[in-house]
């Protein structure tokens, strides 16, 4: 399944290659580049296929049996032995199980829809080819990412998601900027790599393997012995989610990643990097159920950047930057899913969140496209009329994010809801912030839409004619609303619908099973934690008004134009700016840690660099040179300037004889 956007990858490689050799010879040649979304996408549609196969393989029914009867649970292959070092074997093993079939059906079905969504986007850019050859790599990356047995092949594919992003962020970096966001993400992750490493040893020291089955089987007898140490290790890995799933406080990379082409934010953001720290606990989840203590502090921090986030959200003029914080904000409920006990309904936001996140994203470049490269809201308004696919779909999307009822949002997100709420104690905390992050989301997301599609036309029509992108890009928009609007239903319908059982809850019980039996033990409470019906639809009731009230108020204060935006600018001119810079947090760093870190660099290259090492090893040099010099004008090479060199010698040989003959 990898292995096909990998190929596909190279061949795409190899087009941009040919069509670099084309323009040497006529820059107005398009060479091969043509072929690439073809390469592409089909790569993409046969690892689909792949996964799809695999899904079924392992669906419980009479046929997928062994030869001893037993049911498939899982498929694995080993690949080859990389690392054989005394106890210590590490191989490259391949491991499909429900958890990771999900995944790879996310990663090739919303990737699919992307790459040809990018065939019309990216059609002209002169990196056409190259390109396609970085999303298919990004694709394989995260395949093996999801896909490996163990924490060593894991961390393969996490870092070659982190390399993709790179590439990908600061594709077009002539311009300056996205090279900047590209190095910044790269270099922010790597804060959180070093965690994750530190972590992985900790783990190596404890259980003397990597293989996340094998560690999930011994962590119970570990427990009593090592607990404190297991706690660390969950913490530590913790801190690299921290890093590619954007939370605080390592979340300032993913705004600025909107400098690459739209398709990468929709892919980074949806469908690859953002959600593999989620996932990563959710496989360990039983070293995870063994700390609830580190259960609380990732809530805590899920809570304050879902919050944090969401409040930046509400002031942002840059279309493609509200739904940058928005993909924080909402990575934060999938962390407060976890925080609970949750792993289901952490997955089950995170393929929904797949689901619109990536279909808002897609209409957002659907409207630059239409609007000439222009993202500022500002200056846009009406467009409704002039994009009658992309607004129809962005609504759907906007009505998912925001939580309106039925929607996909409304049930991934109110599960992890009500799953914190029927756990009490600090967790009533963490409900409270969630329910106010949610009237925060839906505000936001309906102001996003009253701005971009309604009011007066806010452009100058003499330069901009907006107008509806190509059924190449609109196409792929309508799948996803499609998915928006019934894959909660269908996948995470609540019980006390009475129609049917909660599809995902159901088909992942068998991997969350022994952290629910873990947490159990530690909390005294039977996992996973139950409301009765009439709290369930307590809260479904709460969650619906405060969704539809706070969309109403956000669509209802700007769909006028932009007075409601000056006023609370001009009210609260320090809030309002503290609020566009994220809280300062981003700017602090700068202050604190960048500019800091500057100079220092600054100072050793220049004053220690240039003046001490260099001077010296340059004085050793000019000294010797001047000697030398000097040297030369005694030895002009005359009969006699060598007597008068022999007789100095003579008369020197002459006192050192007398003096020591005395």
């Amino acid at each position: 399944m990898p292995l096909l956007p990998l190929l596909g990858a190279g061949i795409c490689g190899a087009l941009h290659l040919a069509t670099l050799k084309a323009r040497k010879a006529n820059p107005d040649a398009s060479g091969p580049s043509g072929l690439a979304p073809w390469v592409a996408s089909a790569a993409m549609a046969g690892a689909l296929v792949f996964s799809i196969v695999a899904f079924l393989a392992i669906c419980p029914c009479d046929e997928n049996v062994t030869k001893d009867g037993d049911a498939i649970e899982s498929l694995r292959s080993s690949t080859w032995t990389w690392i054989s070092v005394g106890t210590l074997h590490f191989d490259l093993t391949m491991w499909l199980d429900r958890l990771s079939s999900v995944m790879t059906l996310v990663v090739t079905g919303v990737g699919l829809l992307i790459h040809v969504y990018a065939a019309g986007y990216m059609k002209g850019d002169k990196g056409y080819a190259k390109f396609f050859a970085y999303l298919n790599l990004f694709c394989f990356a995260m395949l093996m990412l999801v896909l490996s047995s163990n924490l060593l092949g894991l961390f393969i594919g996490w870092e070659g998601v982190g390399l993709c992003s790179y590439l990908l962020i600061g594709f077009w970096y002539e311009k300056g900027w996205p090279a900047e966001a590209g190095q910044k993400a790269f270099v922010v992750n790597r804060i959180g790599d070093a965690f994750f490493l530190v972590g992985s040893f900790i783990l190596i020291s404890i259980f003397g393997t990597l293989e996340m089955q094998d560690i999930g089987a011994q962590v119970p007898a570990m427990i009593d012995a090592h607990g404190g140490m297991l706690a660390l290790a969950a913490l530590l890995l913790f801190g690299g989610a921290c890093g590619k799933s954007a939370q605080l406080p390592l979340f300032v990379w993913l705004p600025d990643a909107m400098a690459g082409p739209t398709p990468v934010s929709a892919l980074i953001h949806a469908a690859t990097m953002v959600t593999s720290g989620v996932y990563m606990i959710v496989r360990l989840n039983p070293l995870y159920a063994a700390s609830p203590g580190v259960l609380l502090f990732i809530g805590c921090i899920a809570a304050a950047t879902a919050f944090i986030a969401g409040t930046t959200a509400l002031v942002q003029r840059d279309l493609k930057k509200v739904l940058a914080y928005s993909t924080v904000s909402q990575l934060g409920y999938m962390f407060l899913g976890i925080a609970a006990g949750a792993w289901g309904a952490a997955i089950f936001h995170l393929v929904t969140h797949a689901f619109f996140k990536a279909l808002l994203f897609l209409g957002a470049g659907s409207v630059i496209h239409g609007m000439h490269e222009e993202q500022d809201m500002h200056k846009m308004g009406g467009l409704r009329k002039h994009m009658p696919r992309t607004f129809v779909t962005f609504v759907a999307g906007a009505a998912a994010l925001s939580g309106l009822p039925l929607m996909s949002g409304f049930f991934s997100k109110d599960e992890i809801l009500a799953k914190n709420f029927a756990l009490g104690g600090p967790n009533y905390l963490l409900w409270m912030v969630g329910v106010v992050t949610a009237a925060i989301t839906a505000y936001y997301t309906w102001r996003m839409v009253a701005l971009t599609f309604f009011g007066e036309e806010r452009f100058d029509a003499k330069h901009v004619h907006p107008h509806e992108s190509p059924l190449v890009m609109t196409g792929p928009l309508m799948v996803l609303a499609v998915l928006s609007i019934v894959g909660g239903a269908v996948l995470g319908l609540p019980h006390v619908f009475g129609l049917w059982h909660h599809l995902l809850d159901g088909w992942l019980e068998p991997v969350v099973l022994p952290g629910n039996e873990i947490l159990s033990a530690q909390t005294h409470m039977h996992m996973p934690l139950h409301l009765s019906a009439l709290w369930e639809w307590i809260l479904l009731a709460l969650g619906s008004g405060v969704a539809l009230f706070f969309a109403h108020k956000g669509f209802h204060d700007h769909k006028r134009g932009l007075a409601m935006d000056e006023s609370v600018q001009g009210a609260f001119p320090v809030a309002h700016a503290k609020l566009m810079d994220a809280w300062t947090i981003d700017s602090t760093y700068s202050r604190v840690i960048v500019q800091p870190v500057k100079l220092l660099a600054f100072v050793i290259a220049v004053i220690v660099d240039q003046f001490a090492i260099d001077g010296l090893v340059n004085g050793a040099g000019r000294l010797a040179s001047d000697l030398g010099r000097r040297g030369k004008r005694l030895v002009d090479g005359t009969v006699s300037c060598y007597g008068l060199w022999i007789g100095a010698a003579a008369v020197i040989l002459a006192l050192t004889w007398f003096w020591r003959g005395n």
